[in-house]
């Protein structure tokens, strides 16, 4: 069992995470009984920590506002998870590589010897899988700007941007009048930033790529809206125009498929484009480090494929159904193929 200083510290970070902890399930997170915790409260607050009772059915304790805690609460598992959130945020945050590196110094340097140990054991060294979807960092200052506009419900005017950051003029391909948005959500899908918001323009919901943005926020405020369908997660994911482009791959092909858009977005890889056809239709386009590779992934959603581009992609799919062509039949333990 922890000694009751782990114990106490344990209980401090709980209180610290979220604003109210109902007394039993501060006991089972700590493994020990209701009267222990609350003699374990009582340490804590004879050491002037702020720690109030909140009545009622749904009562519980609370860490108080007001009051200055000492930096670095930090148990063995949070210690780990922020040594891995600074070591994995550069590779979504563009220009976070060296403030990064020194947060986590400065963590490590002010860790005490067990959680220092711990720390400096997970030394991540990021190596390139080729079935990895790689997405462009963001720039920490779109970033920010986004974020708060989220966070205090503030009307944002949105511009949208080519994939090199650069925004067409009026009469080009691609370009979109300046539209006035509600920021609702800020999502990370596939390595990606998105925006979920309600455009004020045209009365409707979108899905922007945050890095294919311009943003300027403004003073005017909105109400919260519920997003189509009531779940974030599914939005997202389930649409199919979110400002992607196709990342660069040594092969990029596309095809038509006998699927729904919602449906193929949802499932298809990040760095890919879902374009809409039909109810029933959509063409897919993406990349992979062989054309091989893209007939597998295309493969992977089981449906009809037509207007397959380019012919490499088509001379792909030919070769892997005559090698497939050649797999034997499963055979039972008389050596003879067993019943479909």
């Amino acid at each position: 069992m922890a000694t009751t200083s782990q114990r106490a510290l344990r209980l401090l970070s709980l209180l610290g995470a979220r604003g109210q902890w109902p007394l039993g399930e501060l006991a089972d997170r700590l493994g020990v009984s209701e009267r222990t915790v609350r003699r374990d409260i009582e340490t804590l607050r004879l050491l002037d920590y702020p720690i109030t009772t909140v009545h009622g059915p749904g009562g519980g304790y609370r860490l108080g506002t007001g009051h200055t805690l000492p930096p670095l609460l930090f148990d063995h598992d949070q210690a780990l998870a922020v040594a891995v959130a600074l070591q994995t945020a550069p590779s979504t945050v563009f220009g976070l590589g060296d403030d990064a590196a020194r947060a986590l110094t400065a963590l490590v340097q002010v860790m005490p010897p067990p959680l220092r140990a711990s720390m400096e054991s997970l030394r991540l060294t990021r190596l390139r899988n080729y079935w990895e979807f790689p997405a462009p960092p963001i720039d920490p200052a779109a970033l920010t700007t986004v974020g708060a506009a989220v966070r205090h419900r503030r009307v944002l005017v949105v511009e949208t941007l080519r994939a090199d950051g650069s925004r067409p003029v009026p009469g080009e391909d691609g370009f979109l009048p300046a539209r006035r948005v509600e920021p609702h959500h800020l999502a990370v899908w596939a390595a990606r930033w998105y925006l979920v918001a309600y455009d004020v323009t045209d009365g409707d919901w979108r899905v922007h790529r945050v890095d294919r943005l311009r943003t300027r926020p403004t003073t005017d405020r909105f109400a919260p809206r519920e997003v189509p369908g009531g779940d974030l997660a599914q939005y997202v994911m389930g649409s199919h125009d979110r400002g992607d482009t196709p990342d660069t791959w040594e092969c990029t092909g596309s095809a038509r498929l006998d699927l729904p858009a919602g449906t193929v977005a949802r499932w298809a890889p990040g760095g890919s484009v879902v374009e809409h056809l039909d109810a029933d239709h959509c063409r897919l386009t993406l990349g992979a480090w062989s054309w091989a590779g893209v007939a597998g992934i295309l493969a992977t959603f089981d449906a009809d494929l037509t207007d397959v581009r380019p012919p490499e992609l088509v001379r792909a799919f030919h070769r892997i159904a005559r090698r497939w062509a050649t797999v034997p039949d499963a055979r039972d333990g008389s050596g003879t193929a067993s019943s479909p």
